[in-house]
């Protein structure tokens, strides 16, 4: 599980920071720096934004958004956003890919190989 205050702690003592510091740096007092750290409050969207301009880091690394995780279906037509996504459903089981594709998932992708060979 991501831990948001241990990515901002880690942040701050790369550059060698104190919290002291890093509260002038946003605009925040040490104890509210502190209290980013220990996860008992999270920091506005302003604040998040002036932290990741500050370390020069993207907002969704900042808070442990990895976009390797993610799979973008922007330009896709519906029909083919809901054959990912059963992909995704699908394929999320790990034991399943040792003993081969179940019929669902061949089925899955007969669909996905028939929508995405359309013309447009």
């Amino acid at each position: 599980m991501f831990d948001f205050g241990q990515r901002l702690r880690e942040l701050r003592e790369q550059r060698h920071l104190s919290q002291e510091a890093m509260g002038k740096i946003v605009g925040r007092s040490k104890p509210v720096i502190s209290s980013y750290e220990n996860n008992l409050k999270e920091p506005p969207l302003e604040v998040l934004k002036n932290i990741a301009g500050f370390y020069n880091v993207s907002l969704d690394y900042l808070v442990g958004f990895e976009k390797k995780e993610m799979v973008s279906v922007e330009g896709l037509t519906e029909s083919q956003k809901e054959i990912i996504h059963s992909l995704v459903f699908e394929f999320h089981d790990p034991k399943q890919a040792a003993v081969g594709f179940s019929e669902r998932q061949q089925a899955i992708m007969s669909e996905l190989m028939k929508e995405f060979s359309k013309k447009k």
